[in-house]
Protein backbone atom coordinates (compact mmCIF):
# COMPACT_ATOMS: atom_id res chain seq x y z
CA UNK A 1 0.00 0.00 0.00
CA UNK A 2 2.87 2.17 0.83
CA UNK A 3 4.24 2.01 -2.12
CA UNK A 4 0.93 3.06 -4.36
CA UNK A 5 0.49 6.14 -2.02
CA UNK A 6 3.82 7.26 -2.86
CA UNK A 7 3.20 6.06 -6.49
CA UNK A 8 0.52 8.91 -6.84
CA UNK A 9 1.81 11.50 -4.42
CA UNK A 10 -1.36 10.94 -2.16
CA UNK A 11 -2.10 13.75 -0.31
CA UNK A 12 -4.79 11.74 2.35
CA UNK A 13 -5.38 8.45 3.29
CA UNK A 14 -9.23 8.37 3.40
CA UNK A 15 -10.18 4.98 5.41
CA UNK A 16 -14.13 3.52 5.26
CA UNK A 17 -15.16 0.11 5.55
CA UNK A 18 -11.28 -0.99 6.42
CA UNK A 19 -11.31 -3.57 9.00
CA UNK A 20 -7.53 -4.25 9.32
CA UNK A 21 -5.04 -2.14 11.91
CA UNK A 22 -2.24 0.12 10.00
CA UNK A 23 1.02 -1.23 10.50
CA UNK A 24 3.24 0.82 12.20
CA UNK A 25 5.91 1.39 8.57
CA UNK A 26 2.04 3.01 7.27
CA UNK A 27 1.16 4.65 10.14
CA UNK A 28 4.73 6.68 10.85
CA UNK A 29 4.98 7.84 7.48
CA UNK A 30 1.01 8.76 6.96
CA UNK A 31 0.64 10.33 10.79
CA UNK A 32 -1.56 13.14 10.73
CA UNK A 33 -2.80 12.64 7.00
CA UNK A 34 -4.70 9.09 7.68
CA UNK A 35 -8.30 9.37 8.35
CA UNK A 36 -11.04 6.75 9.13
CA UNK A 37 -14.77 6.75 8.96
CA UNK A 38 -16.44 4.61 12.06
CA UNK A 39 -19.85 3.72 12.80
CA UNK A 40 -20.46 4.85 15.94
CA UNK A 41 -20.01 7.98 18.13
CA UNK A 42 -16.49 7.28 19.41
CA UNK A 43 -14.80 7.01 21.66
CA UNK A 44 -18.08 5.01 22.59
CA UNK A 45 -18.26 1.34 20.33
CA UNK A 46 -14.45 1.32 18.46
CA UNK A 47 -14.09 -1.83 16.84
CA UNK A 48 -15.88 -3.71 13.85
CA UNK A 49 -19.57 -3.51 15.12
CA UNK A 50 -19.95 -0.07 16.23
CA UNK A 51 -23.36 -0.25 15.04
CA UNK A 52 -24.58 -3.72 16.70
CA UNK A 53 -22.15 -2.49 19.75
CA UNK A 54 -24.74 0.84 20.28
CA UNK A 55 -27.78 -0.81 19.57
CA UNK A 56 -27.31 -3.77 22.25
CA UNK A 57 -26.39 -0.94 24.25
CA UNK A 58 -29.80 0.89 24.56
CA UNK A 59 -27.99 4.13 24.07
CA UNK A 60 -30.51 6.42 22.89
CA UNK A 61 -28.34 8.21 20.44
CA UNK A 62 -25.18 7.71 18.08
CA UNK A 63 -24.02 8.43 14.94
CA UNK A 64 -20.67 8.13 13.22
CA UNK A 65 -17.12 9.47 13.30
CA UNK A 66 -14.29 10.61 11.32
CA UNK A 67 -11.02 10.33 12.94
CA UNK A 68 -7.27 10.37 12.57
CA UNK A 69 -5.73 6.91 12.62
CA UNK A 70 -3.21 6.13 15.28
CA UNK A 71 -1.72 2.99 16.48
CA UNK A 72 -5.23 1.63 18.01
CA UNK A 73 -8.29 0.60 17.49
CA UNK A 74 -10.26 3.51 16.45
CA UNK A 75 -8.43 5.62 19.20
CA UNK A 76 -7.14 8.21 16.96
CA UNK A 77 -8.03 11.93 17.52
CA UNK A 78 -12.05 12.93 16.28
CA UNK A 79 -12.10 15.38 13.22
CA UNK A 80 -15.80 15.15 13.01
CA UNK A 81 -19.31 13.20 14.15
CA UNK A 82 -22.12 13.37 12.93
CA UNK A 83 -25.16 12.00 15.23
CA UNK A 84 -28.72 10.12 15.39
CA UNK A 85 -31.32 9.17 17.48
CA UNK A 86 -32.14 5.36 18.24
CA UNK A 87 -36.09 5.24 18.18
CA UNK A 88 -38.07 3.12 20.58
CA UNK A 89 -38.69 -0.25 18.71
CA UNK A 90 -36.71 0.63 16.14
CA UNK A 91 -34.58 -2.73 14.05
CA UNK A 92 -31.24 -3.15 14.09
CA UNK A 93 -31.56 -3.48 10.25
CA UNK A 94 -33.11 0.29 10.29
CA UNK A 95 -29.99 1.94 12.66
CA UNK A 96 -27.95 0.41 10.14
CA UNK A 97 -29.45 2.06 7.35
CA UNK A 98 -29.47 5.80 8.99
CA UNK A 99 -26.14 4.73 9.87
CA UNK A 100 -24.94 4.16 6.42
CA UNK A 101 -26.74 7.48 5.50
CA UNK A 102 -25.09 9.12 7.67
CA UNK A 103 -21.66 8.14 6.76
CA UNK A 104 -22.21 8.88 2.74
CA UNK A 105 -23.16 12.23 4.22
CA UNK A 106 -19.86 12.91 6.53
CA UNK A 107 -17.50 11.24 4.57
CA UNK A 108 -17.83 13.66 1.84
CA UNK A 109 -18.40 16.70 3.94
CA UNK A 110 -15.52 16.66 6.00
CA UNK A 111 -12.90 15.76 2.98
CA UNK A 112 -14.43 18.97 1.44
CA UNK A 113 -13.25 20.79 4.68
CA UNK A 114 -10.04 19.53 4.67
CA UNK A 115 -9.72 20.24 0.77
CA UNK A 116 -10.56 24.17 1.52
CA UNK A 117 -9.05 24.17 4.89
CA UNK A 118 -6.27 21.90 5.21
CA UNK A 119 -5.60 19.08 7.44
CA UNK A 120 -6.88 19.90 11.16
CA UNK A 121 -4.12 19.67 14.14
CA UNK A 122 -4.68 16.62 15.95
CA UNK A 123 -5.50 17.59 18.84
CA UNK A 124 -8.22 20.16 17.41
CA UNK A 125 -11.81 19.64 18.36
CA UNK A 126 -14.68 17.58 16.39
CA UNK A 127 -16.72 19.52 14.53
CA UNK A 128 -20.33 17.99 14.32
CA UNK A 129 -22.48 18.46 11.65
Amino acid sequence: MLRQLEKYRADLVVLAGFMRIIGPTLLQVWQGRMINLHPSLLPDFPGKDGIGDAFRAGVQETGVTVHFVDAGVDTGPVIAQKRVSIEPGESLESLEEKIHLLEHELLPQTIQRISREGLPLVREEAKTF
